[in-house]
């Protein structure tokens, strides 16, 4: 991977990056289990409980259970396990990070007039990592399809004098130059044409027919693909309790996005009548972004034991910038023999902010609470990946990616059963969960099945707690949108250790 020091950073005035896709709409849109010990134990069936600062994040009216003022942190181990098939090629990888994934703390202030019903009110203020994106693979195979597709289906129909470079311009220029021109998609035909992929039928500016310089046959193909960041998120929060049996409380969210994504494709042959043998096509792709959202929530003590939760959870309005840096390099069989030819921009795409709009979610829970024994609990949550929306709605590009969505994506379920047993000090504890596929084809991308087992031990005023949740999906990724459309299939698992000190303020 090149660094970025070496590059020339050009500012674009194009209008759409490759970034704006379903996928990446669908994972600025997932929440995971993330949060304390105890939380994640449970499998996040915290919605009718409250009484812990993750449960918070799931029904704001959560911090209004405490009795006294509370707070917490946690730390983390994350491993990401994926088994990658593609075509004939089997491969494995795994990659591991460590962090603090929750901080918070509500302060109780009761309410001293005994003629008052409402008891006591609750601030509390909150981080949370709601997404991890640290993953990386490799996948390699033997295709009939090159990545030639990729670079003709941009490049048919443009004329050449817009995918080329002028004869007075360095491969810096021209790249830059179309991309402020013409946008992201011609940048594509201009790395396909000057790495002598594209062959045009005819040698005018005005030709718009291209063939492959890459003979038909059989492909040599590997895939690297390493994401770092995560999606967190800032509560405000505030909470209030009304007679004996009835909590309410609002939650304030400011999130964040950072990630990071990196892939490098390589392709080789020997067919016959094939001018270009050796592709390397390297991407690079940053995503920053910050958002909104804000959630209404309640908790009612039906009787003693038996308790019921609603939340709803406003849709997230998103605010995101990218950057994307691209390189390419082939082996070609030349007049003079075999030559690499290097097409190295050395070009940042900085492209304008785009507002994305994630999906609300509503939330019923229920919960028995055996005295001080233990306590079971259950949760179901719904959200309509299909309401996803790209904004400007009135952009031609983003009406058309919205209307994808809406018909590529359904309304997802979320099944969350947690129990908990004491023993004087000592807590056990465990989970299961399972979520829907956001898509309605769930072989593209899969349900997911999770389960956790955790411990707790409390001594005075304080707590600690320890987790282990383990989660499976199976993904067909895509190696590219567009042209070569073959997927890689990842059976990913996540496994976590997380650690939580809570204490009684």
């Amino acid at each position: 991977m090149k660094k970025l020091s070496l590059l020339i950073i050009g500012v674009l005035s194009m209008s759409h990056s490759y970034a704006q896709e379903i996928s990446d709409a669908v994972r600025f849109s997932n929440d995971e289990v993330q949060g304390t010990a105890r939380f994640r134990a449970l499998s996040g069936a915290f919605g009718a409980l409250g009484g812990d600062m993750s449960a918070v994040s799931i029904n704001p009216a959560g911090s209004a259970i405490f009795a006294r003022s509370h707070a917490s942190f946690s730390l983390s181990s994350l491993t990401v396990n994926n088994d990658v098939n593609y075509f004939n090629g089997f491969n494995s990888s795994s990659e591991s990070k460590f962090d603090l994934n929750q901080a918070g703390a509500a302060f109780v202030f009761a309410n001293n007039d005994p003629n008052s019903k409402w008891k006591k009110f609750t601030l509390s203020f909150a981080y949370d990592k709601t997404a991890n994106y640290e993953d990386q693979w490799y996948a390699s195979g033997t295709n009939t399809r090159s990545i030639d597709r990729y670079f003709l289906d941009y490049a048919q129909g443009l004329p050449l004098n817009e995918i080329s470079a002028f004869s007075d311009e360095t491969i810096s220029e021209g790249y830059s130059g179309i991309g402020s021109a013409y946008g992201f998609g011609n940048q594509q035909a201009f790395l396909g044409y000057e790495s002598y992929i594209l062959e045009p039928a005819a040698d005018t500016d005005e030709n718009t027919v291209y063939s492959s310089n890459i003979g038909a046959g059989t492909f040599n193909q590997s895939y690297d693909y390493a994401a770092t960041g995560y999606n967190g998120k800032f509560t405000f929060n505030i909470a209030t309790q009304y007679g004996e049996t009835l909590y309410l409380g609002l939650n304030l969210n400011s999130h964040f996005i950072n990630y990071e994504r990196f892939t490098n494709f390589t392709e080789f042959n020997n067919n016959a009548g094939s001018l270009v043998t050796d592709v390397d096509f390297e991407n690079s792709l940053a995503t920053r972004g910050n958002g909104f959202s804000f959630q209404l929530g309640a908790i009612l003590k039906v009787t003693n034991e038996l308790r019921a939760g609603f939340t709803y959870q406003s849709p997230t309005w998103y605010t995101i910038t990218e950057e994307t840096t691209q390189y390419i390099s082939t082996v070609r069989n030349g007049q003079n023999g075999f030559e690499t030819v290097m097409v190295d921009p050395n070009v940042v795409n900085v492209f304008p902010d785009y507002n994305l709009k994630t999906p609300g979610k509503i939330t019923g829970s229920l919960a028995y609470v055996f005295g001080d024994k233990g306590l079971l609990s259950f949760d179901y949550s719904r959200k309509d990946f299909s309401n996803t929306q790209f904004r400007p709605t009135s952009d031609p590009f983003f009406a058309s990616q919205n209307n994808l969505m809406n018909n590529a994506l359904q309304a997802s379920n979320t099944y969350r059963l947690g129990g908990e047993y004491r023993y004087k000090r000592v807590s056990f504890r465990g989970g299961y969960r399972f979520e829907d596929s956001p898509y309605k084809n769930d072989s593209f991308y899969g349900n997911l099945n999770g389960y956790s087992a955790g411990l707790g031990y409390k001594f005075g005023s304080a707590s600690l707690d320890f987790t282990y949740d383990y989660a499976e999906r199976t993904i067909n990724n895509r190696l590219f949108e567009v042209g070569l459309t073959d997927a890689a299939i990842l059976d990913t698992n996540n496994s976590n250790f997380t650690l939580s000190l809570g204490f009684s303020l």
